[in-house]
């Protein structure tokens, strides 16, 4: 399944998702880099979500933990580098 349209929280709610990946340092842009580019899903062995991983438009190496809303929609619920 594509992944057409990312999810998110409001900016300024410090329990939302955007400020969750911005305590990993990284951006709303970062995170639909890769699921917008995804071709390989897992599941997280932690929490059994699905998991992808896939490098950012400036290089960095991230995984995506997300939840799916529908056939087409997601809501990312972490993201943070790795090393290559």
């Amino acid at each position: 399944m594509a992944i057409e349209s990312v999810l998110w929280d409001m900016d300024d709610d410090p329990e939302g998702n955007i400020q969750h990946i911005a305590d990993h340092g990284l951006t709303e842009e970062d995170v639909e880099d890769v699921l917008y580019g995804v071709h390989e899903l897992d599941a997280s062995r932690t929490t059994g979500r699905p998991i992808t991983f896939g490098f950012t438009s400036a290089g960095a190496y991230i995984c995506v933990v997300f939840e799916w809303v529908d056939n087409h929609s997601v809501y990312p619920i972490t993201a943070y580098p790795l090393e290559p």
